[in-house]
């Protein structure tokens, strides 16, 4: 095997393989998945100079630690978190080199949820459809790390980002998500509507890449049975029976029979992903395009 690669110690709660997803398989039933927090994966990627479709590692609040088996740059952003070589402290949000065989440690999420590794490179696994990422519901592409795991890189360019720190957005202290009404919110009374845009929800410990989950008022419908099957998109805000909305993220289903109320705005949904459990949760509601 190549020494292009990285061994992984410590695999985390949840550390899967990303890149900019796999859009226009609806039809067939697929995801668009990649990374939740799309401008933060973005990032470390041009702060190594990767391509803008290079495959990182998306972690989850535990984060996860690695040791290449040769030296190679790496960038470390999202969630703010500590990051180590061999126990030395080393920069988050900026380019560093590390020499083979040393131990690159991303510590837990000090804030937010999801913190991003870029390797020099692009993590090198199998494309399914296009796209090197996990996708947790339907299993496509590779399957979440595992200690023990190597990872093959690719080859690494010559030119480097030269910054101190790069800004990224703090996670957010309070949720905020523009919604466009619709398509099914004649489907619940009007003081469920006013309750969806003026009262406060709390993200749920249940949330996951599939959904964001709330707590907090239930949606009263206007109308009791069931919807046939129909199409999602990633933003919708589909309410189940128990009238507590679930923001659709990347891994969604492509077809769901519950009503969507709304569908949240696309630039609104990184911030969703770095949403830690608790964290208050407004919709607000804009006007059709």
């Amino acid at each position: 095997m190549s020494d292009r690669a990285v061994f992984v110690v410590r695999s985390g709660a949840l550390t899967t393989v990303q890149d900019r997803g796999r859009p226009g398989h609806a039809h067939l039933g697929v995801p668009r998945s990649g990374a939740l927090d799309a401008p933060a994966a973005a990032l470390v990627n041009r702060l190594v100079s990767n391509e803008p479709d290079a495959a990182v590692l998306e972690t989850t609040l535990s984060g996860c630690a690695l040791r290449p088996r040769s030296d190679m740059t790496v960038a470390v952003g999202g969630a703010p978190c500590r990051v180590t070589v061999d126990g030395r402290p080393a920069a988050w949000g900026a380019p560093v080199r590390v020499r083979a065989g040393t131990l690159l440690d991303i510590g837990p999420a000090v804030s937010g949820v999801r913190t991003y590794v870029a390797l020099a490179g692009g993590v090198i696994v199998e494309p399914v459809l296009g796209s090197r990422s996990t996708d947790l519901l339907s299993g496509l592409g590779p399957a979440p790390l595992t200690d023990g795991a190597v990872l093959p890189v690719g080859r690494e360019r010559v030119l480097h980002a030269r910054v101190d720190v790069a800004p990224q957005p703090a996670p957010p202290a309070e949720l905020v998500l523009r919604v466009t009404l619709g398509p099914r919110d004649d489907w619940f009374t009007p003081d469920a509507l006013r309750a969806f845009t003026s009262r406060t929800f709390q993200v749920s410990s249940a949330s996951n890449r599939i959904g964001l989950r709330t707590e907090g008022p239930a949606l009263e419908r206007a109308r009791s049975g069931e919807l046939a099957s129909e199409g999602m998109v990633m933003g919708a805000v589909q309410v189940p029976p128990a009238g507590r909305p679930v923001v659709f993220l990347a891994d969604h289903p492509t077809t769901g029979g519950y009503p969507v109320i709304g569908v949240v705005r696309a630039g609104d949904l990184a911030a969703a992903a770095q949403a830690v459990p608790g964290t208050p949760v407004r919709f607000v509601a804009v006007r059709r395009r």
